[in-house]
């Protein structure tokens, strides 16, 4: 059986964006639940500002709370040399930075430019370096964007690119609308991989418009076998209220095993996680 990961980012790129005060008890639990279900690598914390992200700013108080499982790793989002320096503190086994494949996205999100951004995670790369941390990329709006609409595939590329030059061992591709239709996904991944090997690439679909697991099948096909979900689809689309979001693990474990992929996950764990993760989207 040929193996596939699935990177789980529910704890940080779900709870980020639901509404609710959710307690740092109920993070740890989720964390823990879903560090017995097999999972090589979590996105446990978020060390951006409060301001801007208030569901994260207890990120801290998570990663000391955790129980750490052999084998495991523990990841967070850290977009300067700042958060950075907290993530390695709390014992991040790796960090992500994030980028945008559009002028517009990127100063909406991170008020400057794609450029100017790349330059930002310049000390934190160098940082990562000197204590052999590894370092995701992400890039957003990979197909669709809400201010410039559909997005040249070679912009993605060129970002991707980009990323990867400055020693991020992966980029992770994010289809961040959900609007993403499978054949200008392919034309998007066919421009990215004259920049970046399949292998150091990774699908991040989010699931608004139900063509998430479609456009997993396209990366497949492309030679992707990491993909990022969120247990109990956690998360939302800030751009399409009410819709969904993150495509949600127990989906992805499950399309990939009917295709012959290994994930390697104790499919009942995933689906204890799932309940938890749905119980904090009630609150």
């Amino acid at each position: 059986m040929v193996k596939a990961e699935i990177f789980e980012v529910g704890p940080r790129d779900g709870l980020q964006n639901e509404a609710g005060v959710i307690g740092v008890a109920e993070k740890v639990a989720l964390v823990d639940c879903l560090s017995r279900a097999g999972f090589a690598r979590i996105e446990a914390a978020s060390f951006v500002s409060p301001k801007w992200v208030p569901q994260m700013a207890s990120s801290g108080e998570v990663m000391a709370g955790i129980t750490p499982a052999p084998g495991v790793g523990y990841w967070a989002l850290t977009p300067n040399l700042k958060g950075y320096e907290r993530a390695r503190a709390a014992g991040c086994d790796g960090v992500a930075v994030f980028a945008a494949a559009t002028e517009g996205f990127s100063r909406a999100n991170l008020n400057c430019s794609v450029a100017e951004s790349l330059e930002r995670f310049a000390p934190v790369m160098a940082a990562a370096v000197a204590d052999g941390l590894p370092v995701r990329g992400y890039v957003s709006v990979v197909t669709d964007c809400p201010f410039e609409g559909e997005v040249d595939p070679g912009a993605v590329a060129r970002v991707a690119g980009a990323l990867r030059a400055m020693g991020c061992t992966e980029v992770s591709l994010g289809e961040t609308l959900g609007r993403g239709l499978p054949e200008r996904v392919d034309a998007m991944l066919a421009a990215v991989l004259g920049e970046v090997e399949a292998g150091q690439l990774a699908g991040h679909f989010h699931n608004t418009s139900g063509r998430a697991l479609d456009n997993i099948e396209v990366a497949l096909a492309r030679g992707l076998r990491i993909f990022d979900a969120a247990v109990g689809g956690l998360g939302g689309c800030p751009y399409a209220p009410g819709a969904a979001g993150n495509v949600a693990t127990e989906a992805v474990a499950e399309r990939l095993a009917a295709l012959g992929y290994d994930t390697g996950l104790d499919m009942d764990v995933v689906a204890e996680a799932a309940q938890m993760a749905r119980a904090m989207r009630q609150q």
